[in-house]
């Protein structure tokens, strides 16, 4: 199955949806953009190491506009969720796509490098502010959970995924915060995990539809049941956030 057959269900809900290999339909305000629906779908299939898909998803990238250090930086991003060994694959996979559009005549925009970090801070508290300002809750006081069972994976956490992943302005945090969420509802079994990041999602300014949207796209790219246990998580985030609003 190929994902024009993958995605084209989507086709009839007209513009609710952007098509990642025809037109682009014009989108609202209130959807994924192109962008960011292909990075649903690079992440998502790179996670579960569908190779043969991901090809095709890495082609409706670049031709929707993605460039090359944006698809890159996906793909390394993801290691840090799903593994180096689903990113580096990943990323061998990218260079072949580029080298046979490269052979049909197809140059690529290669997109901004990662910016140079100037800020004099510990790349700890580099990476507790960042965390701070993702999930809305400032990281101070004693450790607990699993922070205080094993304090180097928290020492990890916030120096290399928060400092050295996060801070790189090549993707937006709202951009790997769609990553995050596509590689855990991909791989499933790690929904406390889930929930966190699509609260961070809707802190950094998608809305419920947009993640429905979501929902949509990993059932059809990855299977019904992903769908289904990312649909409980959800649900549950989005009461959750409603409460807290009233």
């Amino acid at each position: 199955m190929t994902l024009r057959k993958i995605f084209l269900p989507l086709l009839l809900l007209g513009s609710f949806f952007t098509p990642l290999f025809a037109q682009q339909p014009v989108i609202t305000s209130q959807d994924l953009d192109s962008k960011q629906q292909n990075i649903v779908t690079i992440s998502s299939l790179a996670a579960r190491g569908d190779l043969t898909h991901l090809q095709e998803a890495l082609n409706y990238g670049l031709d929707a506009g993605l460039t090359i250090n944006e698809v890159k930086e996906v793909l390394v991003h993801i290691y840090a969720y799903c593994g180096f060994p689903r990113s580096i694959r990943g990323l061998q996979t990218f260079m072949s796509v580029l080298d046979k559009r490269k052979a049909n005549g197809i140059n690529d925009k290669l997109g901004a490098e990662a910016s140079p970090v100037k800020n004099g801070q510990s790349k700890y508290e580099r990476g507790k502010d960042i965390l701070g300002k993702l999930s809305g809750v400032p990281q101070a006081g004693m450790a607990s959970g699993y922070s205080a069972f094993a304090p180097v994976i928290d020492t990890f956490l916030k120096e290399h995924l928060f400092a050295d992943i996060f801070e790189r302005d090549v993707l937006s945090y709202a951009d790997r915060e769609l990553v995050t969420i596509s590689v855990l509802a991909s791989i499933g079994g790690v929904e406390p995990m889930l929930k966190s990041h699509l609260g961070i999602c809707l802190n950094v300014g998608f809305t419920a539809n947009q993640l429905r949207q979501f929902e949509a796209l990993i059932k059809k790219t990855i299977s019904k049941k992903h769908a289904k246990s990312l649909r409980s998580v959800l649900n549950e985030v989005l009461v959750n956030r409603k409460k807290l609003n009233r």
